[in-house]
């Protein structure tokens, strides 16, 4: 591998994470905000280290005796695609040879967000786990991935019945979090919803949503969006965000488990907006770290 591929830092270090193999944790939340960073490490019981480059900030220690550890990713699937190839090479791939490892090494990913609700009977401050996710982000269209399988393909079938039937024109790919993950939370966690995700490539026009000084193609985006569901699996489309499909995406092509979980902090049928997106945030990370424990 060329070392335009592979790029390190002088002092040995992953280009744009600035991480050493052995620094990470193999259990590691993905937020958005640096801020968050540290709002997650607060509940640790100790640090080892808290390492800034650009929009990246990781965080890495303990929670009632795990090794985990907490990155930043930033806004958006472009951030994401480099997180989850730096991690995953610093985990699989020999810096020394620029080789893979003879044996990959398998993680678990949860994504803490917030979120846009999609349903008006789902308020704010609701917690949102991504059994699916759909990507109009155009990460995943460039890599060769497997295709999905099971419930998953059906998944991927019916969404694209969908897209015929109402003539949505949207450029969409189909992911799909950990099943282990997934069951999981449904079995021990009713506070959580499960749903589907859509993930946007961007906050405002692509979400359906204008400040007025434009106008976009799709304003009524996320009510059409809304009526796509699984009635079988007994899934909607309940939130919509822009990170989960690549974290979900990628991560699967990478061979590690990942899962999305988001507080809503703004319904879009209704139009309101939580009146406590502190404490919605602080739940979402207590209650993902008690996830992450029961994640085995």
């Amino acid at each position: 591998m060329r070392e335009t591929e592979l790029i390190l830092n002088s002092d040995g270090s992953i280009y744009h994470l600035a991480l050493h193999p052995g620094e990470l944790a193999k259990r590691i939340f993905f937020v958005g905000d640096q801020d968050r960073v540290e709002k997650v490490g607060q509940y640790f019981d100790d640090i080892e280290f808290v390492r800034r480059k650009r929009e990246f900030c990781t965080l890495t220690g303990s929670y009632l005796g795990d090794r985990i550890s907490v990155i930043s990713t930033g806004i958006g699937t472009d951030n994401i695609d480099i997180v989850w190839n730096e991690i995953d090479a610093l985990f699989n791939l020999s810096f020394s040879t620029r080789y893979p490892n003879a044996r990959a090494q398998r993680l678990k990913v949860i994504r803490l967000g917030t979120c846009g609700g999609m349903q008006a009977d789902v308020p704010v401050d609701s917690l949102v786990l991504s059994a699916y996710a759909l990507g109009a982000d155009g990460l995943m269209p460039f890599y060769d991935v497997p295709p999905l399988t099971g419930r998953g393909a059906l998944f991927e079938h019916q969404w694209q019945t969908f897209l015929q039937a109402t003539g949505l024109n949207v450029n969409v790919y189909a992911a799909q979090g950990s099943r282990h993950l997934t069951k999981l939370v449904e079995d021990l966690f009713p506070n959580i919803l499960t749903g589907i995700t859509f993930t946007a490539n961007g906050f405002y026009g692509p979400q359906g949503r204008t400040l007025g000084r434009v106008s976009v193609k799709w304003p009524n985006l996320p009510e059409r969006l809304a009526t796509f569901a699984l009635p079988e699996q007994k899934l909607r489309v309940l939130n919509m965000e822009m990170e989960t499909a690549g974290i979900l995406g990628l991560g699967r092509a990478l061979g590690h488990e990942a899962g999305s979980l988001s507080v809503i902090l703004a319904n879009r049928g209704t139009g309101k907006f939580s009146e406590t997106p502190a404490a919605s945030v602080d739940y979402l990370i207590r209650t993902g770290l008690e996830v992450m424990r029961n994640w085995q």
